[in-house]
């Protein structure tokens, strides 16, 4: 019974999946702030080209 407690205190491969979770998570976030961030930027990009474009035609 001992060896058992004492193999499962050892064991650490919870713990070790936590932190790849944790780490998972954290990247996802910060893709989709990045991507988020750069969806705007882009989504203004184009409607200044389309402006511009409407502009050109007249």
């Amino acid at each position: 019974m001992f060896k058992l407690i004492k193999r499962f205190r050892k064991n650490e491969s919870g713990a070790t999946a936590i932190e790849y979770g944790l780490i998972a998570a954290l990247v996802g976030i910060a893709i989709i702030t990045g991507a988020s961030a750069l969806g705007t930027q882009l989504g203004s990009t184009f409607n200044f080209i389309s402006g511009e474009l409407k502009d050109a035609t007249k």
